[in-house]
């Protein structure tokens, strides 16, 4: 099988990491017969030192022509003062508009090798932890307008916040079909006590609710997930909000692992193409130092392969290779514990690729 597969490396570690991702995935390609086609292009911070613009309308296009995208990591304290609409960020937000990836899958499921790295009490971490976020994606405050003006003489910022019944509904749907694949658990995350948005979210979730009767279903406050995130991990199965509640509760769920650089997502959208990325930043402070943990972005290539390009048996591949390393005692900087083996990313990158099959 051949599948073309678009790739930013981004900024900061983002180009050291997708190398690593990359390297595994040719791997992969050898021993498993398929021919994968890497098309690199601009995006972020980098393409604004390149082109002016954080986007550049060739990189987009080759992102909608691709099977799928895999992404590094953007921005960077380098480009805090560039126009807001043109912030490394926002190539992020405009390739999933582009795309209609609307539906951001985080999952949060710690690695027994790294239990004792978990924040958790231990008798928290042996219950287990093995959930996973599904966050709305292209809507909400993030995509809403964003103003600042003067008023009475001083400044005046707003954010809009905004969804739609049928916006709600598709990220509703995605969370009960995951349910349906797991445990068959659905908690729905608001805030419906205080804003109209999350009042019609909580409408929307219970009318859809009724079409899945094989799947448990419950709502609760942002605020109240937020504390039951770590006082009990192991209540949650899926968990389904809206855009910026999503981006915070999935950062919380990552370091209850043991560390954000474990952690790989997608986003989805209708069709199969996605993007594939780790959840963590760019991480300027240590770029170009070989400290960087590839394996986020490594398990989201497994996601791609899994997700976008139906190959179950090459993403367990991936996922077994992981183990075997990580069984073997070696461990990147973050993760580090006494009696452990400390090997950079480039070297970690290098063992779980001899380890693939």
């Amino acid at each position: 099988m051949e599948k073309k597969i678009v790739v930013i490396k981004g900024d900061g570690i983002g180009p050291e990491i997708v190398t690593e991702a990359m390297k595994v995935l040719k791997r992969v390609a050898e021993r498993f017969g398929h021919t994968f086609r890497f098309v690199e292009v601009d995006a972020g911070g980098c393409a604004i030192d390149k082109y002016g613009e954080c986007l550049p309308q060739a990189s987009l296009e080759q992102c909608l022509a691709a099977d799928s995208v895999l992404l590094g990591a953007v921005g960077g304290p380098k480009w805090e003062k560039v126009d807001k609409n043109n912030r490394p960020e926002k190539a992020l937000l405009r390739i999933r508009s582009a795309m209609g990836l609307y539906a951001n899958l985080r999952p949060a499921k710690i690695f027994p090798q790294l239990a004792h790295s978990s924040p958790l009490k231990a008798e928290l971490v042996e219950k287990g932890i093995d959930f996973v976020i599904v966050r709305e994606l292209i809507g909400g405050i993030y995509f809403g307008a964003h103003e600042t003006t003067q008023r009475d003489g001083e400044a005046y910022a707003t954010d809009l916040m905004a969804y739609s019944e049928h916006e709600i509904e598709r990220i509703g749907r995605t969370a009960f079909e995951t349910a349906r694949k797991r445990g068959r658990r659905v908690v729905s995350v608001d805030k419906s006590n205080v804003l109209d948005c999350s009042r019609l979210w909580k409408e929307v979730m219970h009318r859809l609710s009724a079409e899945y009767p094989d799947v448990e279903y419950s709502d609760m406050l942002v605020d109240n997930c937020a504390m039951q995130i770590v006082r009990d991990p192991s209540q949650f199965d899926v968990v389904v909000t809206e855009n910026m509640f999503g981006d915070i509760l999935s950062d919380e769920a990552s370091m209850i692992t043991g560390s954000i650089g474990m952690i790989p997502s997608s986003s989805l959208g209708e069709g199969t193409n996605g993007m594939y990325e780790p959840i963590h930043g760019s991480a300027p402070d240590i770029a170009g130092k070989d400290l960087a943990n590839p394996i986020g972005t490594i398990l989201s290539g497994a996601m791609m392969l899994k997700y976008s390009f139906g190959m179950e048996e090459e993403s367990r591949a991936i996922e077994e290779a992981v183990q075997k390393v990580l069984d073997g005692g070696y461990r990147t900087g973050d993760i580090m514990s006494e009696g452990c083996i400390r090997v950079g990313c480039r070297e970690m990158g290098d063992r779980i690729a001899a380890n693939i099959g």
